[in-house]
């Protein structure tokens, strides 16, 4: 069985779910890769708010089913229009931790749509390993669909586990 280890931007794949109007179960989740793969890791990353106790909470029922979660503190920061920004981008974090891990496995999984990641692929391709990027239909950049090895729509993730509705972990 081939190893694996399955990377998730957290606020790339949530507005991914919320554009797509479809949310993922991750113990599904989890049941249709290690079906396939031998997991060796879930890495979950995401900005928190101290205020947030939804994501928290969402959090640590990630943790009960064996995830790794991640996170920092998210930013406010003013845009040029004098509107406030949340943000805690984990592109750096999550290339770090690709990069660390590689030799350890076959495929990366990464679940966003985020074009950032195509000098990582090309990383990941001349160590000889394979990259599937799981995002929605809505938010998969054109560059990560035509640069990773597979991709996958959560809308059709959604089909295959059988799991149609709306459904919260």
């Amino acid at each position: 069985m081939k190893k694996v280890i399955v990377f998730i931007d957290g606020s790339n794949v949530y507005f991914a779910q919320k554009k797509s109007g479809f949310w993922l179960d991750w113990v599904k989740v989890k049941r249709f890769f290690e079906k396939q793969y031998k997991v060796l890791e879930y890495r979950y990353y995401v900005g928190l708010r101290e205020d947030n106790h939804q994501i928290r909470k969402f959090l640590n029922k990630l943790k009960k089913i064996g995830f790794k979660t991640i996170t920092k503190p998210v930013k406010t920061l003013i845009d040029e229009q004098n509107r406030y920004i949340e943000k805690a981008n984990f592109d750096v974090e999550i290339t770090a931790d690709i990069l660390i891990y590689l030799d350890k496995i076959n495929i990366v999984i990464l679940f966003s749509g985020d074009s950032d990641f195509v000098y990582l692929i090309d990383l990941i391709h001349k160590k000889d390993k394979e990259i599937y990027a799981f995002s929605s239909r809505k938010t998969l950049a054109w560059e990560l669909k035509a640069k990773s090895d597979k991709y996958f729509l959560i809308e059709r993730f959604l089909e295959l586990t059988k799991n149609k509705s709306f459904v919260k972990l």
